[in-house]
């Protein structure tokens, strides 16, 4: 029987034991993923961060990843104090390399989620090889949206790379009388969902500018998607939170409710009130022998 109960333990210690340390805090939330810091109002486990961006980052072989209903984006940088994400994506055209055959995810974020995030204003996208009958050149909203340059970019400069020269550029008239362009650069805004499939484009690119003065060409530009995040209604409630040494977070069971992680119990104020017995964390065999007992 003690033979038995050693084995027991011993098994726990070797499988258990690293992957409830692996997350770094008692209560699951993890702070990074690769050298990329995951603070809120993101988070990789449920229940953390921010109810609006629930489900959206994986940490994938210390890669960070954004899922959205379009698909799966490399997250390169996220800059906390302009609320900007840098993504990237492998079927994307940059200024060396054209992607057609409809296998670019373009952008389109579910209904819920579009509070919450949405591309820059700074970010061009450029839609590559679309059919004449397209939204884009047949009206789109009850009206003619024509291509045109974006925080100084658009395809007249994108036709400047060298790639292009394999390609053979047709650059028509403003009202597409010769056909439509291979190129159509457009604000996400105008469009909402960059939906290569609805919007009949074989491919397309995406670049944004943060210098404050325009570029000398394409070949200086940053490739890839910088989208905004922003946080509806409960900053407040997480300082007070962070301040108490709390995590902010959010009922798994009911997304409205806003939480104040604590370590072994949850809050609705913050880690300074007195914890109901609703709250607080039922401790067992198996979190004393993982060291996470109070």
């Amino acid at each position: 029987m003690a033979y038995l109960l050693i084995a027991f333990v011993s098994f726990v210690f070797q499988f258990l034991v690293p992957k409830a340390h692996s997350y770094g805090h008692a209560h699951g939330c993890r702070s990074y993923c690769g050298n990329l810091t995951v603070d809120y109002p993101f988070a990789l486990q449920p229940g953390c961060g921010h109810q609006g961006y629930r489900d959206l980052l994986y940490c994938i072989n210390n890669v960070l990843m954004l899922h959205i209903s379009s698909g799966s984006y490399r997250v390169l940088d996220i800059d906390y104090a302009y609320r900007s994400l840098t993504l990237d994506e492998p079927h994307m055209s940059t200024c060396t390399s054209i992607m057609l055959g409809k296998r670019g995810n373009g952008f389109v974020v579910e209904r819920w989620r579009e509070p919450y995030l949405s591309p820059m204003t700074d970010n061009v996208f450029m839609l590559l090889h679309c059919k004449a009958e397209s939204p884009l050149f047949q009206g789109f909203s009850g009206k003619h949206l024509p291509c045109r340059n974006v925080a100084g970019m658009g395809c007249d400069d994108y036709y400047g790379c060298p790639v292009w020269s394999l390609i053979g550029p047709q650059r028509a008239g403003s009202v597409y009388g010769s056909g439509p362009p291979k190129c159509c650069a457009i604000a996400y805004e105008a469009i909402k969902d960059v939906n290569l499939t609805r919007l009949g484009c074989q491919g397309y690119s995406s670049a944004y500018n943060l210098a404050p003065l325009r570029l000398a060409g394409p070949d200086e530009w940053s490739y890839g998607i910088r989208v905004k995040y922003s946080v509806q209604g409960n900053e407040t409630f997480c300082k007070a939170c962070e301040a108490t040494g709390g995590s902010c977070g959010y009922d798994v069971n009911d997304f409205s409710s806003t939480l104040c992680m604590c370590g072994s119990w949850n809050s609705t104020s913050n880690c300074d009130s007195v914890p109901s017995a609703s709250h607080r964390r039922t401790w067992s065999f198996m979190d004393a022998l993982t060291g996470m007992h109070p």
